[in-house]
């Protein structure tokens, strides 16, 4: 009878004839070095990923959405420190509305007295760590601002505007300032583009709205316009900010309007 030689495999030798080789085994899996190969290489692409994304080999001032040197909420983070001086106490409950506002509501947050919220209203693409982290813990929204805001009224001290406003049409203009006012208690700041400087626009076009035909809204426009819409310029944080931001030679290269809300 013939036997079998179960998993033993027939090598050629040197005369030409067969003779049994060394016994295949079924491997088990990947071989060791390919599997640390593939460890290795996944982590250089993490470590790769969180440094990129959590902002270690970026300057921290980048402002992604925002083209040029003159975009608003570049001006705001600037102008942080005067705006402290201008509302005091007043700045326990910040909210910002406008792109990049994950920059803004990083820089309030290393004042240990400011508690600070988010709402962007335009898609975030390419946020970072930092930025998906403030996502998830509720500090930051991505909203559609034509709509009412998902906060009660007078849910903040102070709520600043930025780069948000300016593309907004009259109709939809007007239902947005009037909710912006209604969550805060009494302070409202405005960062709108100033006609002077032709560089300052947002680089994404607005989601929301249409865009405004021609150049950016003058002082006198936005004046009439917080008349029909019974906002009241708030003359001493006016004063109080233009001398802070002298003493400091700041001059912002948006329009700044203080206003008090409805209450």
């Amino acid at each position: 009878m013939l036997r079998r030689l179960g998993n033993q495999t027939m090598r050629v030798t040197g005369d030409g004839s067969l003779s049994p080789g060394r016994t295949l085994r079924p491997k088990s899996g990947t071989s060791p070095g390919l599997f640390a190969a593939l460890v290795l290489l996944g982590t250089f692409f993490y470590i790769g990923y969180f440094c990129s994304s959590s902002g270690i080999f970026k300057d921290d001032k980048q402002v992604s959405k925002i083209e040029g040197e003159f975009g608003c909420t570049f001006d705001v983070q600037r102008v942080l420190p005067v705006l402290k001086r201008t509302y005091g106490d007043n700045m326990r409950k910040v909210l910002h509305v406008g792109p990049d506002t994950c920059s803004v509501v990083s820089q309030l947050m290393k004042e240990p007295e400011i508690e600070a919220w988010g709402v962007e209203p335009y898609d975030i693409e390419e946020a970072n760590t930092r930025c998906k982290n403030l996502v998830c813990r509720g500090l930051v929204r991505v909203a559609d601002i034509k709509f009412p805001l998902p906060y009660r009224a007078k849910s903040f001290s102070l709520v600043i505007v930025s780069d948000a406003a300016d593309y907004l049409s009259p109709k939809y203009l007007n239902n947005t300032i009037q909710d912006l006012a209604r969550t805060t208690v009494q302070n409202l700041v405005i960062f709108t583009g100033n006609p002077i400087h032709s560089k300052a626009r947002v680089a994404q076009q607005p989601k929301f709205g249409h865009p405004v035909k021609g150049q950016m809204r003058s002082k006198t426009w936005w004046e009439r316009f917080f008349v029909q819409t019974s906002l009241e310029e708030n003359d001493a944080a006016t004063m109080k900010f233009k001398q802070a931001a002298f003493e400091i030679s700041y001059k912002p290269r948006c329009q700044v309007f203080h206003l008090n809300s409805y209450h």
